[in-house]
């Protein structure tokens, strides 16, 4: 059985300002993501029929409306998953006892709020390291989805992290080790080093197409758009698990106030709704070859009760 997740990194506005090192952010912005892309995920999952996965980063439910809006998504049968405490994109270079805080503070007050817990994790940044990893296993996480083994997105953060220091701009973003890009690009269990095939936490990787490993993700769906987003999904088709991650801001555009993040993300110049109907049309194509969509934690399952894929 093929399947297909899709699932959102719920990261609020002030993140992409910390990522591009630019300070334009007005308070009219700050829960934009909670506050409007979440309700038109909702609208997503209901034209496509499909469950989604929500990573949350934990300390925004200390905001009862954010809290409250992430719950109905909970109680409409989707699922709510660990993205950390506080989002430090440099998370794996603090202290162990920091990542632990990240992670387990993050889970008991996601269950708190949703009254769920939450059983799967996602790095900020994508950035994962053996000892996150062990703090994952010792929390009793069931599965990780942060490696993205995709040479093409680290080559581009890396140019881009570079000319940002040439021009005097700090980003809060780094870069992981290039080893990552050796990892499997299948569902696997993570050996030391974490890229490397083992017996340890089950990790469902983030998408690229089979041979080009481009990246599968909502970013590049949304720059390609309905049509040649449709041609990409040819090189996902027929993979076990055709694992499609997306941001809030995804569903957002430069109408929703955010014309000082244009310059560094041209993704917000096309409007939210075509970007909402590309990402339709690449599940439908999906749907139509035989994959089955799943939540995250579904899919953990399967691979967990019938084996992990070669």
């Amino acid at each position: 059985m093929n399947l297909c997740s899709v699932s959102i990194d719920l990261d609020e506005i002030s993140h992409y300002f910390a990522i591009h090192g630019i300070d334009a952010q007005t308070p009219e912005l700050a829960h934009l993501v909670y506050d409007r892309a979440l309700e038109r995920f909702a609208r997503l999952a209901k034209e496509c029929d499909i469950p989604l996965t929500f990573f949350a980063v934990a300390s925004d439910l200390e905001r009862p409306e954010s809290a409250a809006a992430l719950k109905a998504m909970v109680e409409a049968g989707h699922e709510v998953a660990n993205h950390s405490l506080s989002h430090l994109y440099d998370l794996t270079r603090h202290a162990v006892s920091v990542q632990e805080t990240e992670v387990q503070d993050a889970i008991e007050l996601i269950e708190a709020c949703m009254g769920v817990r939450p059983t799967g994790f996602r790095a900020p940044g994508y950035t994962m390291t053996d000892e996150l990893m062990g703090v994952l296993s010792r929390s009793e996480v069931a599965y990780d989805s942060s490696v993205f083994p995709c040479p093409p997105y680290f080559g581009v953060k890396a140019a881009v992290l570079g000319l940002m220091r040439l021009r005097g701009r700090h980003s809060r973003s780094i870069l992981d080790t290039p080893k990552v890009l050796t990892a499997p690009t299948r569902p696997y269990r993570v050996g030391t080093p974490y890229w490397s095939r083992g017996e340890g936490m089950l990790e469902l990787p983030i998408q690229v197409v089979r041979k080009s490993r481009l990246p599968f993700i909502g970013t590049s769906l949304a720059l390609a758009g309905p049509t040649r987003s449709c041609w990409l999904a040819a090189g996902v088709v027929g993979e076990p698990l055709v694992n499609i991650e997306l941001h809030g801001v995804d569903l957002l555009d430069e109408s929703d106030g955010l014309a000082a993040l244009v310059p560094h993300q041209p993704d917000l110049k096309i409007p939210y709704q075509q970007k909402f109907e590309t990402f339709c049309a690449v599940v439908e194509v999906l749907k139509a070859r035989g994959h089955r969509c799943v939540r995250l934690d579904e899919a953990a399952e399967h691979f967990q009760t019938h084996g992990l894929p070669s």
